[in-house]
């Protein structure tokens, strides 16, 4: 069975946010507008994404 996937779109920027929030974002495989990633569905994973859910979106979950 093919383990599921996530795939995340940054919708903000991280200016003017808390150091701690740009970190996550790039932990996430992001860094500028528009970029999507697709990454294991896992608790870790979702817990990054709700920590900068104001700045990303699920685009579709596999």
């Amino acid at each position: 069975m093919a383990e599921k996937t996530i795939t995340v779109e940054q919708t903000g920027s991280p200016l003017r946010r808390p150091g701690v929030q740009r970190q996550t974002l790039i932990g996430l495989g992001l860094n500028k507008q528009r970029r999507r990633s697709v990454l294991p569905d896992n608790p870790a994973t979702r817990g990054m994404i709700a920590k900068v859910q104001h700045l990303v979106r699920v685009v579709d979950e596999n």
